[in-house]
């Protein structure tokens, strides 16, 4: 593949599109659940849409870039249009990583057709393809894409406000509690960022994204 110094320009590409592909896909599904259970604020503002232009927040698309997982603009949600605010808040944001759980599910089937057809091997640990150029563009597409997916789905079911996983556990709470830990939403940014700075949530990450990748290849054939 064609370089520049130590980068491999192609790989940065594939990267870059798996990137913007997966959080697009990731805040449309936001905006599509809230405005099926009645809230049109996301279809209002543009959000309905697979235009990464309308979903990029730069910081956490680096992020994702760099170490796999990230974030992108929040979409806007007025619970007040929900019929049952709490729950239809939680289902809202369990849409987000559930589509890139299915993301990689499709990336998975798709490299487990290009070794079907004898261009590609996967396995447990590592995916062999033919010497070909395309061919090699387009399994590393695939593998950086269901990674990527992964680590974003995972990364997002944290409980740590603002992140999904603290919409969709923290109703599960007394409600009391639950409102007194949503008046302090504002700080979960710090909280998040001094975690992953300590590398306190790599292990959480990288345990739960392995766990959902063996389950992957569980399903589609491989183990």
């Amino acid at each position: 593949m064609f370089r520049l110094g130590s980068f491999n320009i192609v790989e940065i590409l594939v990267r870059a599109v798996a990137v913007l592909l997966a959080i697009s896909v990731h805040e449309m599904c936001h905006g599509l659940a809230a405005y099926l259970l009645g809230d049109k604020t996301a279809k209002a503002m543009g959000r309905l849409s697979l235009n990464p232009l309308r979903h990029l927040d730069p910081f956490g698309a680096l992020c994702l870039l760099l170490f796999g997982f990230g974030w992108a603009k929040p979409v806007m949600v007025n619970p007040m249009y929900f019929k049952k605010p709490k729950r239809d808040m939680a289902l809202v944001s369990l849409a987000g990583p559930l589509s890139n759980f299915i993301l990689a599910f499709l990336g998975a089937v798709l490299l487990k057709l290009f070794t079907l057809t004898g261009y590609a091997y996967m396995s447990a640990t590592s995916v062999l393809y033919m010497d070909s150029l395309p061919v090699e563009i387009l399994v590393s597409f695939l593998t950086t894409f269901i990674a990527l997916n992964i680590g974003l789905g995972v990364f997002n079911l944290i409980p740590i406000p603002p992140l999904d996983g603290s919409k969709i556990l923290l109703p599960l709470l007394p409600h009391n509690l639950y409102m007194d830990i949503m008046r302090y939403e504002h700080l979960g940014w710090i909280v998040l960022m001094v975690a992953l700075g300590l590398g306190v949530l790599d292990p959480i990450i990288g345990t739960a994204g392995g766990a959902v990748y063996k389950l992957l290849l569980f399903v589609v054939g491989v183990l």
